[in-house]
């Protein structure tokens, strides 16, 4: 009998569990639709050779980061899940794919999802959409520090999109040695890593978090969080789900929006 019961108890716990993510799931705020990528860039015209496009700013000017200057270092995008930060990092790639030349800027993903990026293979600068638990993500990672490592004249820049930080936990000690390499010396040599990690995770990896002078901050609910993060002033929890982001600009806080991706 104690058997049953405590088989009921579990059952019960299941269902609670299961009821509160169904009502999380029904009650979540629609997504915004934004304008389409192609339409932004072409209403901006001519850009900076220089320019990574990474989104538009409340005033309706572009976001920019300079790829010829290694100041703002590695990127950080931190965000609660389904907040948009793979979006941002496709955003980016088909920017970047339209916006300059394979010579001038290249671009390689590492994901737990490759499948989410099932197209951009088309795309010119692309070098590689990596799944992170297979031996090509390490190869990656290797291949990009022993260029950066003797790149002191080249004018081509590459993007490492990871898609989830909390995932080289999976990587090689080599590996994940060649990543912090390339988070302290990558920009400098034009290998600029733009990094997702989502909040749930952000606790486990905070010896990382000083790796990244510029983070970017989608969408997180959790008081705890935000201030651990320094970013009470953001208002990160009215921020739009799956399109808006902010990050420190001086003292101040940039709000910006990424447009539709053109899929």
């Amino acid at each position: 009998m104690n058997d049953d019961l405590e088989r009921f108890d579990l059952m019960m716990d299941a269902y609670a569990e299961l009821k509160t993510e169904l009502e999380t799931a029904h009650h979540a705020e629609p997504i915004p639709v934004q304008p389409a990528l192609d339409q932004v860039l072409a209403d901006f015209g001519p850009m900076p050779e220089e320019a990574l496009f990474l989104g538009v700013a409340s005033d309706e000017l572009p976001v920019l980061l300079n790829l010829h200057d290694p100041l703002p270092g590695p990127l950080l995008i931190l965000g609660d899940p389904g907040t948009g930060k793979t979006a941002f990092l496709k955003t980016i790639a088909r920017a970047a794919g339209k916006m300059h030349p394979p010579d001038k800027l290249q671009f390689g993903a590492l994901t737990n999802h490759p499948e989410e990026w099932n197209g951009f293979e088309e795309i010119p600068n692309n070098v590689g959409v990596f799944s992170i638990h297979h031996r090509s993500a390490e190869d990656f990672i290797l291949s990009l520090a022993s260029w950066a490592h003797g790149n002191k004249t080249s004018k081509q820049s590459v993007l490492l999109l990871l898609d989830d930080l909390d995932a080289i936990t999976n990587l090689e000690m080599e590996a994940v040695h060649n990543l912090r390499w390339l988070l302290l010396r990558g920009p400098s040599r034009r290998v600029w890593p733009i990094i997702t990690l989502s909040s749930q995770f952000f606790v486990n990896m905070e010896s990382w978090l000083g790796a990244f002078r510029t983070r970017i901050f989608g969408k997180i609910r959790n008081a705890d969080h935000i201030r651990r993060l320094d970013a009470e002033g953001a208002e990160l929890g009215k921020l739009e789900r799956g399109s808006e982001f902010v990050m420190r600009e001086g003292k101040q806080w940039l709000h910006f929006w990424i447009p539709a991706l053109n899929e």
